[in-house]
């Protein structure tokens, strides 16, 4: 069993270091603590526009991990499979998900 293998990491990935990790785990927590806020406002029958301007920022947050995601995957995954002469699948590879992305 190889070391990918062992860690259940794709071997076209290049494994995050502990400290992005950390970073998107942060913001994932923030953005559930935002999604719980809006729960309560819900319950608690708040003015629709104020909670669709909370909805919006929770968007906003998960957009902006998706793209810190993608920016990484771009410097990272995809210069290493061009490297290593795999652009071709890596690109397209790419361009699906920032298809579905962008939906």
């Amino acid at each position: 069993m190889t070391h990918c293998e062992e860690q259940h990491i794709n071997p076209k990935m290049v494994p995050r270091t502990e400290e992005e990790i950390e970073s998107i785990i942060k913001r994932l927590k923030r953005i559930e603590g935002q999604v719980r806020g809006v729960q309560k406002m819900v319950e608690d029958n708040r003015y629709c526009i104020d909670v669709l301007v909370q909805i919006s920022a929770i968007q906003a947050a998960l957009n902006k991990v998706g793209l810190n995601l993608l920016e990484r995957h771009v410097n990272h995954c995809v210069s290493k499979a061009i490297r290593e002469g795999n652009g071709e699948e890596s690109i397209d590879e790419l361009m699906d998900v920032i298809r579905q992305f962008s939906k």
